[in-house]
């Protein structure tokens, strides 16, 4: 599989372990030791992971992981902490973490979750440019200008509802589930048992739909969501 992947971690015997654990299953291993260098780094180049220290000198790494979000880098993001509690670990996720592993950990497991995120994601770094223009017969979203149309219509959208939206049309035709969007769009790694993603969907099929002689967003009966010109 291997991959590229950066670790920023500012204690030297923790980052010398996990690099050569990384660099012997045959990554690419890029380090910074500072939140302010791993950011620099993480939105300059493509990686396939960021391994991420919570404790930082400088700019700690929940500051770093929500700077990541802010800037779009949508690249996957382990939190390493010696704070595991479970508050902690719901902080580290709703910043936009994909997982956290706490300290002390076991390489193997580090490795794991590793890997299943680059399984999850197909690999960020050889991934090409990504499309600016995603469409669905007559809907447009302009992921630069963050500007949705459907035919003539314009269609001002929340950021929610706008990255709910963009999802859906990179996975145009397939069956969306409920744990796919609460993950890519709430950056939750757990059911939170509400019918939030009902309540959005139902809201954003209003918006694009209503009044259009063709209906793009379909429900899939005890599957999940479906957006296509069927």
């Amino acid at each position: 599989m291997a991959g590229r992947i950066l670790l920023v971690e500012d204690d030297p015997q923790i980052g010398d372990y996990i690099a050569r654990g990384l660099d012997e299953e045959g990554f690419t291993v890029d380090r910074a030791t500072t939140g302010r260098d791993g950011l620099f780094l993480a939105t300059d180049s493509q990686f396939d992971v960021v391994v991420l220290d919570r404790m930082l000198p400088g700019m700690d790494g929940l500051s770093v992981l929500k700077a990541l979000r802010a800037a779009e880098v949508r690249t996957p993001v382990i939190i390493l902490s010696a704070l595991g509690s479970t508050d902690d670990r719901i902080a580290g996720l709703t910043a936009g973490a994909d997982d956290y592993l706490g300290k002390p950990f076991s390489f193997a497991e580090l490795l794991a979750r590793v890997q299943a995120l680059i399984r999850r994601g197909g690999g960020t770094a050889q991934k090409p440019a990504q499309e600016t223009t995603l469409r669905c017969s007559d809907l447009e979203l302009d992921r630069l200008t963050r500007q949705v149309r459907r035919g003539t219509r314009k269609i001002a959208l929340q950021p929610r509802e706008f990255r709910l939206l963009e999802y859906m049309l990179l996975h145009q035709g397939e069956v969306v589930t409920r744990t796919m969007l609460l993950e890519a769009v709430w950056d939750y790694h757990f059911d939170p048992g509400t019918n939030v993603i009902d309540v959005h969907i139902s809201r954003l099929r209003r918006k694009i739909d209503d009044g259009e002689e063709q209906p793009l967003f379909h429900t899939v009966r005890g599957a999940g969501y479906r957006l296509a010109l069927d």
